[in-house]
């Protein structure tokens, strides 16, 4: 993906039972990276005590060896943010702490909670005082709140109320929870090392990095609670979905890391059987196939498998350009990209070209991209969309622009082809991308595609509802 409009959205971890839960958790959060670039944060607990470091910048900027000797303690929880509900600021960094009657919280969130808006005003009705503008402190009001304390189950009771994506670690006293909505839109899942120490974890490349062994998915609905080397499992809003799953088809597309298993199968043979959909429904005479870096690689595979036609390398990758998505304006983010990625002439001299991409956003960076290549000598340039068209919003977690901005929200594919500059364009079917992931149709969220939300949206509200009212 060129465009830098969508964002990765957040990352989580957890530890229970090993005295360098700090450290693991460190190497946790650094293997999921690419899902939050913004803050870092780790909270651990020694039995007597919560302990917590959260800061702006990139999980080796913010822990020191230093901040990770004061994180002491067995059990800990870590979180990498990209700002989905809630602007970029250090009072937002996550994982939350807080103290109230039942004790001391500490919590992570991935996704967006829907009726965020509705419930904080409640609460701010009933005196409570907000130090965020996260969706996610919501939750902690819903905890403390008496008549969810009176429950047997108090963050069951809490999690009831709360509508839209949310996967979660907290911790709460000396325990590790972790829990997904019902509809499990956001990954987690559940590792264990040698040593009998159970971890959990967005995406399980942080399994890989701390050496722990996949033992399952954290259920939809599901929370699961660890303590003292011991798991228990409860289960709430289990009766909402009406069998709908709404696991988000994007993660496939784009968000995980292809050494990932997620929704129960690997992201890089997802996005390789991606290609060779794509291939199947828009052949096309030409010499050669080149993906945009990076996250295209795998479905290019795929598409020249299928196609018989040779892959190539197109464009080289600068990992020193930064992050074009926090700059300011679209003239400096289109530099930021030019800088990032660097046309091969000599590859590209003289070729039809297959250009593979995962998905097109914006369009604007995408539209550079191909200018390069037709100023490098690239004689014929077919682009090949391994996704469907985007041209709706995302409520569960996804930063896409201003829906206005989407390239197809008023465009045909036609219009795009030309705005582009191709000579031909295809998007990958809605049906081709679901045939190329293994659970049922009914499993999946496509809402971004297709408009079809799983969930009722009660109020469609941006990313700074929460500080604009």
């Amino acid at each position: 993906m060129t465009d830098e409009a969508v964002r990765h959205y957040c990352g989580l971890f957890g530890v229970s039972g090993d005295p360098q839960a700090a450290i693991l958790t460190h190497l946790g959060l650094y293997a999921q990276q690419h899902r939050g670039q913004e803050s870092a944060g780790i909270c651990t607990s020694d039995g007597r005590r919560l302990h917590r470091h959260a800061e702006m910048g990139l999980v080796n900027d913010v822990f020191t060896p230093r901040v990770l000797d004061g994180l002491v303690g067995s059990v800990a929880i870590g979180h990498v943010r990209y700002s989905t509900t809630g602007s970029s600021c250090s009072a937002n960094a996550q994982p939350l702490l807080f103290e109230f009657a039942a004790g001391s919280v500490c919590l992570g969130h991935n996704g967006t909670l829907t009726n965020a808006v509705a419930l904080r005003k409640e609460f701010e009705a009933r005196g409570h005082i907000f130090q965020t503008s996260s969706d996610t402190e919501v939750i902690v009001h819903l905890l403390a709140a008496p008549e969810h304390q009176a429950q047997p189950n108090p963050l069951a009771s809490v999690l009831e109320r709360v509508e839209g994506a949310f996967s979660l670690v907290i911790l709460l006293d000396n325990k590790l929870i972790a829990a997904r909505d019902p509809y499990g839109f956001r990954p987690l899942c559940l590792g264990k090392l040698a040593s009998g120490a159970y971890v959990v974890a967005s995406e399980t490349c942080a399994l890989d990095i701390v050496d722990a062994e996949y033992v399952r998915d954290v259920a939809p609905g599901e929370i699961l609670t660890i303590h003292d080397g011991e798991l228990h499992s409860d289960h709430f809003g289990e009766d909402v979905t009406s069998g709908r799953g709404g696991a988000c088809i994007f993660e496939h597309v784009y968000f995980a890391d292809p050494s990932s298993n997620i929704f129960g199968e690997n992201v890089h043979s997802a996005r390789k059987r991606m290609g060779e959909a794509l291939a199947r429904e828009a052949p096309v005479d030409a010499d050669l196939v080149i993906p945009v870096p990076n996250c295209a690689r795998c479905a290019a595979i795929g598409y020249s498998g299928a196609s018989g036609l040779p892959l190539g390398r197109g464009f080289t990758t600068s990992h020193y350009a930064g992050r074009s998505f926090i700059l300011p304006d679209q003239a400096a983010r289109d530099l930021a990209v030019k800088l990032k990625l660097n046309v091969i002439k000599d590859a590209v001299r003289g070729k039809r070209l297959v250009v593979v991409e995962d998905s097109v956003v914006r369009g604007t960076t995408t539209q550079g991209k191909i200018s390069a290549l037709r100023r490098a000598g690239a004689t014929e340039i077919h682009l090949r969309v391994a996704s469907p068209p985007l041209r709706h919003p995302c409520y569960y977690g996804i930063d896409f622009p201003d829906p206005s901005k989407l390239i197809a929200k008023n465009r045909s594919v036609d219009e795009i082809r030309e705005y582009l500059g191709v000579d031909s364009l295809h998007y990958l079917s809605v049906e081709g991308m679901l045939g190329s992931v293994s659970q049922g149709t009914q499993s999946y969220c496509t809402a971004c595609f297709t408009g079809d939300y799983p969930t009722r949206i009660r109020q469609k509200v941006d990313k700074l509802a929460l500080e604009q009212r």
